[in-house]
Formats: C-alpha cells, sequence, structure tokens
C-alpha cells in the first residue's frame, strides 16, 4: 500500500483538498475522489480528449497528468464552465449546431473549445480544427462542432 499524498488545489474556483496515492491520475482524482464524473475516461493514453481539463490555463488530458502534479494548480473541468444554471455560449452552441449525439467526448471538446476562446475572440476555421485535433468524435462528424465553436465565438461577440 502506497502512502497517500494530500493536495491542495482549486477546481472550478473553489479550493479543494484530497488525498491521492502517487500513481492516480489526475483523471481518477477528479471523478473517483472528487466525484466530479464529467471529465470522461476513454482511452486513458492521452489519445482521444474526452478527459480534457484546463490546468492552470492550458488544456490537458486529465489522463496523463498525476493527481499529485495538481498541487497547488487551478483546474476547471467541464462542471466549471457554465456560471450557475447559465450556460457558456460553446455549451449553448452546442445544443443549437447538434454538434453532439452520444455525448461521450462532448465534455472534452467543450473545454477545449472554451479554452480556446478564451485565448482571443474569432479563431479562424483552421485554427479551431487544429486545436480541437486531440479530441476525438465517433458520432457526430466535425463540421457540427466546427460550426458551434464559430457561433460561439458570435455569441461572446453579441453577435448571434
Amino acid at each position: 500500500m502506497h502512502a497517500k499524498t494530500q493536495v491542495r488545489t482549486t477546481v472550478n474556483g473553489e479550493a479543494m483538498e484530497f488525498l491521492c496515492e502517487p500513481h492516480q491520475s489526475l483523471l481518477e482524482c477528479l471523478r473517483d475522489i472528487l466525484n466530479l464524473t464529467g471529465t470522461k475516461e476513454g482511452c486513458n493514453d492521452g489519445n482521444c480528449g474526452a478527459c480534457t481539463v484546463i490546468l492552470d490555463g492550458r488544456i490537458v488530458n486529465s489522463c496523463l497528468v498525476l493527481g499529485v502534479e495538481a498541487e497547488g494548480c487551478e483546474i476547471t473541468t467541464i462542471e466549471g464552465v457554465a456560471r450557475g444554471s447559465e450556460l457558456h455560449p460553446v455549451q449553448r452552441a452546442f445544443l443549437e449546431q447538434a454538434a453532439l449525439q452520444c455525448g461521450f467526448c462532448t465534455p472534452g471538446f467543450i473545454v477545449a473549445a472554451k479554452a480556446l476562446l478564451d485565448q482571443g475572440p474569432d479563431p479562424s476555421e483552421e485554427r479551431i480544427r487544429l486545436w480541437l485535433a486531440n479530441n476525438l468524435c465517433r458520432c457526430t462528424g466535425y463540421d457540427k462542432i466546427v460550426r458551434a465553436v464559430r457561433q460561439a465565438t458570435q455569441m461572446q461577440e453579441g453577435k448571434a
């Protein structure tokens, strides 16, 4: 049995502490310890993007980050994208553009798209596609997802 390590972090704007084993991934800590199950486990080797979270302003695959590495960091998961009952423009656009089907990959896409829009307004279609290239979807095809991100950009600018 491994000794557990105490981790102090901020998740979705709230200071949190948890105990985890040195080998536990951030994904496991979010889902199994903090009960934030919106972040999904897909491939568990960093290839699908279902577990994407924002860690100190950067998107990461939480399956590839150790929970202990979150010490002192700020994390945003899918649960932290909306503000209370008000959906983020990316979430609204995904619904309006029917950019999801089974929904398994959706949290990772939404978190990644939010991070892109946080960097600046009006990314080109090429930039959106490149930014989201590490997120895989088996159901929808990517055109609806790209359209949703474009719409979210317009929503943030007040044009939609």
